[in-house]
């Protein structure tokens, strides 16, 4: 059987041990665009492997997830894998194709299992003008399916961690195993086109979070007191909202004393921001932080920097990298173990 009868009946990239080779069938051939190549900045020429027939072949770790698409030389414009119908969408304006390669797989934590207790998510406006002219943002609040105070987890980003990453659900999920002690979350929505902006190491959006988001979670939800319970308030966030997680914690200790920083920007255009400047500092080394960080990440050696600056200055951190990109299928993938580590019962 010949590779695009494979491709035809697996479905694109054909997947030989760690070899991976991804068909397209046409007089003429498109570029390959994926995370490793950094999607448009480097796009890859496919070669004629027959009369035509186009194939590109990559090496891929065993436990590899990749998003990838095709794109039209002429147009700039993505085309459509006919070989491969699943698709994510890249949260900017474009679905890529995706695939797990053999020993890889989705979390089981993020599918909504029958008959366990679920958390109510309510939605609700909160006071932001600090940060926002109009003054309002969208807040998601989830309240865990048990009875008694408990703590808050503050989420940056937080409609696409509530939608696409199903972070409820995951939280369900975990509470119920007893993998996690039962928490409460805040997810707070981003400024869209602000949101450079609001996460680059932003004093406005921690008085936000201070003055506006908490007293308003306190008054809706049942939380134990930050007061009695230093640092026992979590903070979760991706790429820019993953500097300010971090930046929120050096902060703010002693309310958000656990951090989840996925794929982080600590630097641009070799400047760091100042986060980085205060863990040299080694101000509020008691907060325990949790890093992650995908191998064909632009920002995997930014990652790789900072996490033994922050060992060696005495800080509490737990660091992981896998083979996937930013995205959030990678971020979801990491957040049950992620999570255990700062909120796991002992």
């Amino acid at each position: 059987m010949d590779i695009y009868q494979l491709a035809r009946i697996n479905g694109n990239p054909v997947i030989e041990g760690n070899r991976v080779t991804f068909i397209w069938k046409g007089k003429s051939a498109p570029y390959y665009i994926d995370d490793i190549h950094q999607w448009e900045e480097s796009p890859q020429k496919m070669k004629r492997i027959a009369p035509g027939l186009w194939a590109y072949t990559l090496e891929l770790d065993s436990d590899a997830y990749l998003e990838y698409a095709f794109l039209d030389p002429r147009t700039k414009k993505r085309l459509k894998d006919p070989l491969n119908k699943k698709t994510v969408f890249n949260g900017i304006k474009h679905y890529n194709h995706y695939f797990y390669m053999p020993a890889a797989s989705p979390t089981p934590y993020a599918i909504k299992r029958k008959g366990i207790p679920s958390g109510r998510v309510t939605r609700h406006l909160v006071d932001t003008w600090m940060i926002q002219d109009d003054g309002k943002r969208e807040l998601h609040l989830y309240q865990p399916p048990v009875k008694g105070p408990v703590p808050l987890l503050l989420v940056y980003d937080g409609t696409d961690y509530l939608k696409r990453a199903m972070l409820n659900v995951i939280v369900d999920n975990l509470i119920h195993e007893k993998r996690i002690r039962p928490l409460a979350m805040a997810f707070l929505q981003n400024g869209d086109d602000r949101r450079a902006v609001e996460y680059a190491c932003s004093d406005a959006t921690l008085m936000t979070i201070q003055h506006s988001v908490l007293p308003f979670a306190t008054k809706k939800l049942n939380l134990i007191d930050i007061k009695k319970n230093r640092g026992a308030y979590g903070v979760l966030g991706a790429s820019f909202s993953g500097l300010m997680s971090v930046y929120t914690g050096l902060r703010m200790p002693e309310i958000f004393g656990k951090v989840i920083a996925q794929s982080s920007v600590f630097e641009l255009e070799g400047r760091d921001f100042v986060a980085v400047d205060l863990i040299r500092a080694k101000m509020s080394r008691e907060i325990k932080i949790w890093m992650d960080i995908g191998h064909f990440d632009w920002l995997l050696e930014d990652n790789r920097r900072v996490q033994p600056l922050l060992q060696n200055n005495g800080y509490n951190v737990t660091y992981h990298e896998a083979p996937a990109g930013h995205n959030y299928t990678f971020w979801q993938n990491e957040l049950p173990r992620a999570l255990i580590n700062v909120f796991g019962i002992k």
